[in-house]
């Protein structure tokens, strides 16, 4: 990047969601803002804000983001639900910022229709993870139910792997750790 106000990057939008994660991953969402985004981009202090509107607006771009990279991890896992969910707990792992932010929804424009789409995407891929569910788990009938604690698992496991709160034993690979969790839970009997 570089510091010459005006500069136009051939995809500013991208330079900036970049940043933000940047700036997430280092301070958090508070610490956020679109005048220092431009900085780090060498923009002007308008450009951020022609792009997104502001803050909200550019959050919004960031969960809209992360939850479309979240359903292309899903879709990609080979395995079934337990590898669905260590695809999750990757994801979380290697997009902190927008795992952070996807989560928050009062950070940013939960109810866009953009938004609402892409969560949708991410969440027919855990689903499909859940109806390949082997026989004798979950709850008969219950697909949302299921679905629902499934995500609640690999969240949960995910959420704690970043904040660093589990215990030392986990080890520090946290895909194998994740997977141990979910197989005792979801895997084959």
């Amino acid at each position: 990047m570089t510091g010459t106000r005006g500069y136009h990057h051939g995809d500013l939008r991208r330079v900036l969601l970049a940043a933000a994660a940047e700036v997430i991953e280092e301070s958090g969402p508070a610490a956020l803002s679109l005048r220092d985004l431009a900085r780090r981009a060498g923009v002007s202090h308008a450009a951020p804000a022609h792009h997104f509107g502001d803050k909200a607006g550019l959050l919004t771009a960031l969960a809209v983001e992360g939850f479309d990279l979240l359903a292309e991890a899903l879709h990609a896992a080979d395995g079934g639900l337990v590898e669905a969910g260590v695809a999750y707990v990757d994801f979380a792992v290697r997009h902190r910022a927008h795992f952070e932010v996807m989560f928050r929804p009062d950070l940013y424009r939960a109810d866009a229709p953009e938004v609402a789409a892409a969560r949708e995407r991410s969440g027919a891929a855990l689903r499909a993870g859940v109806a390949d569910l082997p026989p004798g788990h979950g709850t008969a009938g219950d697909a949302a139910g299921d679905a629902l604690a499934a995500w609640s698992i690999v969240h949960g496991f995910a959420t704690l792997w970043n904040a660093g709160a589990l215990p030392a034993e986990v080890g520090d690979d946290p895909g194998t750790a994740a997977r141990g969790v979910i197989h005792r839970l979801f895997g084959p009997r």
